[in-house]
């Protein structure tokens, strides 16, 4: 780390300044000289035909500029190719209450909202399926006409190699049964936009949005307003708080920007926390069955991992959902032989999708509770079994990812080490227990949304003759720091303070294409892109520096502000004085950059989710106090290490760290996305108060190990840090209460309830545990085969039955 001066320092963010004292603008901040407000009509229903609806009353009402409803938006959209199943105000049936039906455009919100009282709207209903085992019992009424039938939305089934075979080949077989209730993001911003057209001749919509996904919003409106996507500008302003739920392209950004268009004025709309809820795209609830075959050693034989995920009313990520529960198995520990068969259902509830983690959590809690098991049933040290089976570095799975670097052995020393595993594990009187996890996660997917030979992410560098840098990059700043991540970068290669770093970032207008922040990608792209600009600007800054200080190239150095002769200081000149040199003789100077990641090994069907350019990885030791009287379980401290790769900054690294810890911990004790008989979310309105989030006396202390194992592929050497670490902590809980009291809980909350039912059926001698007791029977396609690496496989499936 001695060679590096920006890198790895604990430095505050660029924007720091500006949200401490309140300047920097988030889009509910905005506000246009004779701005309309617009709020929507959202269905009561949770499945039913439109009969009819009536706005006369609610036009006439004084103060309301437009009013729009289906008919008026026909064209679908939705976030990924397969799945263009959403319209911005539904255009014959509603999926779920809260579905938005009308959209109105007044003077004030108080107009607008007393508008939506006026209109009528007649409703058929139709019968609603409220959970996944629902949608595969009961195939009519279909919620959509598309999927793999009924209501069933994708099934999935991957075999590489012989799993049957391999799993009978082990000295102990064990199977399991888990659940991973549903829970949605909370940020602390609600979702806000702002429209604006420009009329003929310009006839130009500029849309402000709380986006995590400028590039994609941009998309959907080109389509679905039918206009040039020359003609669209979309600024992604600061996000509040994201963590997936902002990933999406979103009605209520879409109604804006037409009624904009209607009414030639600017029109806003900020969702109330209720509605935030109705958008969701949180966390599927997930119903997992998992069997594998172990040797008396621990070492994997085989394993067959089976999902059923409840989608919600449309299909956001979900396909994607679906393939991530079954793909990164294999990247933790060694598997030689792996079947994967996943299934996802519509329902009649909010829209599930990409929350922290994306479908990855809920399988990590599943094979981390049942490795647990797996280790008490051979009496093997938890820590042990998983340090005899990881998965070796600059490997390929039986599934085709590539494993670069991995300091998930580290890791496990790090959290073993520092919460004192040895003395505490089953030797804590009862009551008191501790309970071990890892987790892996993706540094960026390895493949676009919409399939394209195009880099994902690209960078605009200008270097000012005033000794300031520039950066442009379509990356969106949510609070994760990635607008800090390019300045640093940036600063570190051409010797600058990175404050002196201008960043520009996610405006489709004045910046290059990123794909958007998700999937923990922008650190390792962006940054990537960031470096090849910065390295590229440096080239030419040495040519002609080198030229005037007689020196040769190689032996510039850039930093404090200046270039200089690496054996002679006193020889150089400041940064601004290199760039006017530079400039005087070719120009201005600026540079591009752009990448694009390795191609995936896999060549079958399903291939393209689960490869990335690095894989991160996170082991977590839990300590808990369960009291056996009211179930009620406490975690006074978690220890975590993180495998990040190489900190840019390590300040950052350690928050991210820990506010994954935070989500980790009310997904294991108390979140969930409740739903009453009739399908209405959490009690009658959906708030902060009925949805039980951690507060800072739920809070645990956090011990965190930070592991450096710099991956080639990473800026620096930097893998992600804003997923992973949330992996491992719902299932390191789940195990720690198993040694505190003794009882298996299976699926996430735990919550007291669940806890005094389990203890109540340990003290009646029947199995001590809370969970699912069946999976149920689902009409898998014919898999899809591939060979294994070790079995002469090239990544391509042998069997395209279902292809």
């Amino acid at each position: 780390m001695a060679e590096y001066r920006v890198i790895g320092k604990a430095l505050r963010k660029v924007d720091a300044v500006a949200k401490v004292t309140g300047t920097t603008r988030f889009a509910d901040d905005l506000a246009f000289p004779r701005m309309l407000y617009c709020k929507l009509l959202r269905s009561t229903e949770p499945h039913a035909r439109i009969v009819s609806i009536d706005t006369a009353a609610a036009a006439s009402l004084e103060g309301v500029h437009a009013i729009l409803t289906g008919r008026d938006l026909p064209i679908p959209f939705g976030i990924l190719p397969v799945s263009q199943d959403e319209h911005t105000l539904c255009v014959d049936k509603v999926r779920f209450i809260g579905d938005p039906v009308a959209a109105v455009a007044a003077t004030s919100e108080e107009v607008a909202t007393a508008a939506l009282d006026l209109i009528k709207v007649i409703y058929e209903p139709l019968k609603s399926i409220a959970s996944a085992e629902e949608a595969v019992a009961h195939p009519e009424p279909r919620i959509h006409d598309y999927g793999d039938g009924g209501n069933l939305h994708k099934l999935i089934d991957l075999e590489f190699g012989d799993a049957d075979a391999g799993i009978a080949a082990g000295d102990v077989v064990r199977e399991d049964l888990f659940f991973f209730e549903g829970s949605t993001h909370l940020p602390m911003e609600q979702h806000a936009a702002v429209a604006m057209w420009a009329p003929p001749p310009d006839g130009k919509l500029t849309l402000w949005t709380s986006t995590q996904t400028p590039h994609y919003v941009h998309r959907a409106v080109a389509k679905v307003l039918a206009l040039a996507p020359a003609r669209i500008r979309v600024i992604a302003t600061p996000n509040g708080g994201a963590f997936g739920g902002k990933s999406d392209p979103f009605n209520h950004e879409i109604a804006v920007a037409k009624l904009a268009m209607l009414t030639g004025r600017p029109v806003k709309i900020t969702l109330t926390r209720e509605e935030v809820f109705y958008c969701h795209r949180g966390r599927h609830p997930t119903l997992m069955w998992v069997r594998t075959g172990v040797k008396r050693d621990g070492s994997i034989t085989g394993m067959h991992f089976r999902s059923l995920l409840d989608g919600g009313a449309y299909g956001s990520y979900g396909v994607a959902s679906t393939y991530y529960t079954g793909a990164l198995q294999t990247v933790t520990y060694h598997v030689p032989r792996y079947h994967f068969q996943g299934a996802r259902a519509f329902t009649n509830k909010a829209p599930c999708g990409p929350k922290r983690g994306h479908g990855t959590p809920q399988p990590r809690f599943a094979v981390e509770v049942h490795l647990d098991k797996i280790a008490e049933q051979l009496a093997i040290d938890p820590a042990e079994l998983r340090l005899k089976t990881l998965v070796p570095p600059n490997s390929l799975t039986a599934n085709y990812l590539r494993v670069g670097s991995m300091g998930l052995g580290t890791c496990i020393a790090k959290v073993v080490e520092g919460s004192d595993w040895k003395r505490k594990f089953r030797k804590l009187p009862e009551g008191r227990g501790v309970g071990l996890a890892c987790s892996s996660y993706i540094s960026g997917a390895g493949l676009p949304i919409y399939w394209n030979n195009m880099p994902h992410s690209g960078v605009q560098l200008k270097c000012d003759r005033g000794g300031g840098v520039t950066v442009f990059c379509g990356s969106t700043e949510i609070g994760q720091g990635s607008d800090s991540i390019l300045a640093y970068i940036v600063a570190e290669v051409l010797g600058v303070d990175p404050f002196d770093v201008a960043v520009v970032t996610a405006d489709t207008d004045l910046t290059p294409v990123d794909l958007g922040s998700y999937s923990s990608r922008v650190t390792l792209m962006s940054g990537n892109a960031a470096l090849q600009a910065a390295e590229r600007a440096r080239q030419i800054l040495a040519l002609h520096a080198g030229r005037k200080l007689d020196v040769p190239v190689e032996r510039l150095t850039f930093a404090g502000g200046r270039v200089f002769d690496s054996k002679d200081r006193k020889r150089g000149t400041s940064f601004a004085e290199a760039v006017q040199w530079a400039e005087a003789a070719e120009g201005t100077v600026g540079t591009v950059g752009s990448y694009t990641p390795p191609q995936s090994a896999g060549k079958y069907r399903g291939a393209g989710v689960g490869p990335s350019p690095a894989y991160s990885y996170s082991a977590c030791v839990a300590e808990v106090d369960v009291d056996p009287e009211t179930g009620i379980v406490r975690v006074p401290t978690i220890w975590i290490a993180h495998d990040v790769g190489r900190s840019i900054n390590s300040a950052s690294v350690i928050g991210q760290v820990e506010g994954s810890i935070y989500m980790g911990l009310g997904e294991a004790l108390m979140e969930e996305m409740a739903y009453r008989g009739d399908l209405k979310v959490v009690h009658k309105i959906p708030s902060l108060l009925e949805y039980k989030s951690p507060t800072t006396l739920e809070m645990c202390d956090v011990v965190t190990y930070l592991v450096e194992d710099p991956d080639p592929n990473g800026p620096f050497g930097a893998k992600e840090v804003g997923q992973g670490p949330l992996l491992p902590v719902m299932p390191a809980v789940a195990n720690a209460v198993y040694d505190a009291v003794g009882v298996r809980i299976d699926e996430v909350p735990i919550t007291p309830e669940k806890v005094l039912k389990a203890l109540k059926r340990k003290q009646k001698g029947e199995p001590a545990r809370y969970g699912p007791d069946s999976f149920p029977e689902i009409p898998w396609p014919e898999p899809v085969r591939v060979p294994t690496p070790w079995e002469g496989g090239d990544g391509k499936a042998v069997d395209r039955v279902h292809a």
